[in-house]
């Protein structure tokens, strides 16, 4: 452990408080009550589990995945900031990691929520055309809530890879009467959209979330509305449109390059009136990224606690599940890879998922739960 720590105070040459800390080892139940009690564990974003071992992270440039890190208990870790002289960073971190996050949209986070999705739209990579029109959405919305549904994410412009834009007035034509019937239904509703014109609309017809796949860059109208409306808003990372986002895409270091983008966007939008308790984080699975770039943002997802701000995954049937297994499947098929992926986040502390099959994810949510009960 100490020859790691070493080197990761190597790697941080002359700025000594360039470091990150990822909550490892998540406890559940007695275990975790035990453990935070007596302070040699903390609560992992608030809620009942707790972490007692850290990743102090730094970047490495020589290291095929760009960063360089050593796990020490919490004690440990303390003691080498000190050392360092960066202990009110490392202490910054660790509150960050460990604060509670305030209810969203009316809603705790005492369990995981899930967020079904519901696609107005003839050409989403898995389901486009099977709810393009008002009544099917409304029927396929409705019976994810009664599937166990929290929230009902509806979109009117598919962003899978290569996906041309669509005219928001053609975008607020398809969604305005699911938001609204959906709404009226007693159903939370995001809109999923990066045009502002369709946020207004939405907002106007009963959503009460904006989901931007552009973490409100989109369009320049967007950070005004949200600021204005006070609606709660989920800032997703993507490099580069969907048109392009997969050409090529490149990183210094996955996880650490989401982190940083998404940790300057809650900046810009705390400038701009957006209340950070308002906020949620989505890492962009899939957005701009190869299959390496995503298994190793997955593997590090509890790096978004250091945001201070709950974590939405949307993983859910992604290109990235046939990649991983070299298997082609049909987007549809994908349901054990997205429930593996789910899992494992979940095991991280993620908040919500963004899933289409919700029946099949409560289900596996619900054992994951009934096993921390008893560990």
């Amino acid at each position: 452990m100490a020859d790691s720590l070493d080197r990761v105070s190597k790697a941080l040459a002359t700025r000594r408080d360039a470091y990150w800390l990822r909550p490892l080892s998540a406890i559940s139940g007695a275990a975790a009550r035990g453990a935070i009690a007596d302070g040699t564990a903390l609560p992992l974003a608030g809620g009942e589990r707790g972490f007692a071992l850290v990743e102090i992270i730094a970047r490495d440039e020589g290291s095929e995945s760009g960063m360089i890190g050593a796990t020490a208990p919490l004690d440990t870790a303390r003691r080498w900031a000190a050392t360092g002289g960066t202990a009110a960073h490392l202490d910054a971190m660790l509150q960050a990691a460990s604060a509670p996050r305030t209810d969203w949209a009316g809603l705790g986070f005492t369990q995981p929520l899930l967020m079904g999705i519901v696609n107005v739209t003839p050409d989403s990579f898995s389901d486009g055309g099977d709810h393009a029109d008002t009544a099917a959405a409304l029927a396929h919305g409705k019976a994810l809530l009664a599937a166990g549904a929290d929230i009902l994410d509806v979109g009117g412009e598919s962003t899978r890879p290569g996906a041309v834009p669509v005219d928001p007035a053609d975008e607020i034509r398809r969604i305005e009467p699911v938001v609204r019937g959906l709404a009226g239904a007693g159903a939370v509703v995001s809109i999923d959209t990066r045009n502002a014109a369709t946020m207004q609309a939405a907002l106007a017809a009963g959503a009460r979330i904006i989901n931007d796949v552009t973490a409100l860059t989109g369009d320049p109208g967007s950070l005004a509305v949200v600021a204005r409306s006070g609606a709660p808003v989920i800032l997703m990372h993507m490099l580069g449109d969907p048109r392009t986002m997969q050409q090529d895409p490149q990183y210094r270091c996955a996880p650490l390059d989401v982190l940083d983008y998404l940790g300057e966007r809650i900046d810009a939008c705390a400038a701009a009136g957006i209340d950070r308790q308002r906020i949620v984080v989505d890492p962009g699975v899939g957005f701009g990224k190869r299959l390496r770039h995503n298994l190793e943002i997955l593997a590090h997802l509890s790096l978004l606690h250091l945001t201070g701000c709950a974590i939405l995954l949307g993983a859910s049937r992604k290109s990235f599940i046939p990649s991983a297994t070299a298997k082609i499947e049909r987007p549809k098929a994908r349901l054990p890879g997205s429930l593996a992926a789910e899992l494992a986040a979940l095991e991280q502390g993620v908040q919500i998922l963004r899933v289409h099959d919700v029946g099949e994810t409560r289900q596996a949510i619900q054992v994951l739960q009934g096993l921390r009960q008893h560990a």
